[in-house]
């Protein structure tokens, strides 16, 4: 897991006095994203003590692409980040900040499903409830393909 992160405003005032980009990186690269998304969740299951299996479950994504993506042998999608948070138990700061590790976008309130995803992450609903209110809705499912 990486250490505690540096203010955004802060790495940008930084950035902007700095007259060496390569010192700059050497100095903030726990800051900028450079751990890998399988060390990242791996790191978090090692952290709540928990097993990539419990998680994948969870989630409700396939065991082999779940351990895949733990393995490092896959790239998840953004729906796939968004499983996991839910396979992780993560609030809704915690999801925004799983999604920015792997490089995804962040989940927007003002996209209809987006608003679903943080309602449900703010009720706590397991996965498979997610998935039933997209679906009462007529949105995509997580890992449904537009």
């Amino acid at each position: 897991m990486p250490k505690k992160e540096t203010d955004t405003g802060e790495l940008l005032n930084e950035l902007k006095k700095s007259s060496d980009i390569t010192r700059f990186f050497k100095r903030y690269e726990t800051n900028m994203g450079t751990v890998a998304f399988h060390k990242y969740i791996t790191g978090l299951c090692a952290q709540r003590s928990i097993l990539p299996a419990h998680v994948i479950e969870k989630s409700g994504i396939e065991r082999t692409f779940g351990h895949q993506l733990f393995n490092g042998r896959r790239k998840p999608s953004r729906d796939k980040v968004i499983q996991l948070a839910f396979g992780f138990g993560m609030d809704y700061e915690e999801t925004q900040e799983l999604l920015q590790a792997a490089e995804k976008n962040a989940l927007y309130p003002k996209i209809k499903r987006d608003a679903v995803v943080i309602f449900a992450l703010f009720k706590k609903m397991p996965v498979i409830d997610l998935q039933a209110t997209l679906s009462g809705l007529q949105l995509p499912l997580l890992g449904e393909e537009r």
